[in-house]
């Protein structure tokens, strides 16, 4: 009995050594901390990049916001500002789908509204390299009527296009996700901002520039991110709350 005793004390002297020096597997809270943290970011990089994007748009001098995309802003001598917020937020959002595929899995969308939303993120770091093309008069100097069309303008285009996509299966993924979580309203929030983004891209895309089209769009936008901050914020509670500790029947 005395040697049972002295084992399990050593062994309980060798575990906290372990703990304190960072040997051995790590504790239950590890994951869900980390996760935590990344979701943080994802919720951050909606209210960044609209801010600095709203900051540009109502400050640079030739910039309409009823007819330029926000894109556009990446051009002239201030457009690095634009270039740099477009790959901080991807950034972010990687980070973000990162931390939902920790909170999610396992379960409905545990698999692929993380890869979405690291899809959307990595399309906008995209978006930042290559620059949209100067158009519409803007940066000033601009002919209005401006149809050239480069190398960069086009992969801009397509990587916008790509993740917009990768945005709208999120959501709907997400939707599903809700709806087996047992909270409905959540799961209208989500396929309603999906839909109502891809009819925005849709008809900005195809407008040439009319003023209800980019309205329309950039109105999608506002939602978009509203609605990534709020499910990144609602998922860091959740994952806040399993990691609360449970009480200990034995005392």
């Amino acid at each position: 009995m005395s040697r049972t005793s002295n084992s399990s004390t050593a062994d309980g002297h060798a575990g906290r050594a372990a703990a304190r020096s960072g040997i051995g597997p790590p504790g239950p809270e590890s994951a869900p901390t980390t996760g935590s943290r990344l979701l943080l970011l994802g919720a951050l990089a909606g209210p960044a990049y609209v801010l600095v994007s709203l900051t540009q748009a109502l400050s640079r001098d030739g910039f309409d916001l009823t007819r330029h995309a926000w894109s556009l802003l990446a051009n002239g001598d201030w457009g690095w500002i634009q270039v740099t917020n477009l790959i901080v937020t991807g950034l972010l959002v990687m980070a973000g789908g990162a931390g939902l595929r920790r909170t999610l899995r396992p379960g409905v969308g545990g698999t692929w509204a993380p890869r979405l939303l690291v899809g959307y993120g990595a399309s906008m770091v995209a978006a930042g390299i290559f620059r949209a093309d100067p158009a519409l008069g803007f940066p000033a100097g601009t002919p209005t009527d401006a149809a050239t069309v480069s190398w960069h303008g086009m992969l801009h285009f397509g990587s916008g296009a790509i993740g917009f996509g990768c945005l709208v299966a999120a959501c709907l993924v997400l939707a599903r996700r809700f709806a087996a979580d047992g909270l409905p309203g959540w799961a209208a929030f989500s396929r309603t901002t999906g839909v109502l983004f891809l009819a925005g891209f849709v008809a900005m895309a195809a407008s040439g520039g009319r003023v209800a089209a980019n309205l329309a769009f950039t109105a999608a936008i506002l939602l978009a991110w509203t609605w990534l901050s709020l499910t990144m914020r609602h998922h860091r509670r959740r994952a806040a709350t399993r990691q609360l500790p449970t009480p200990d029947r034995r005392s």
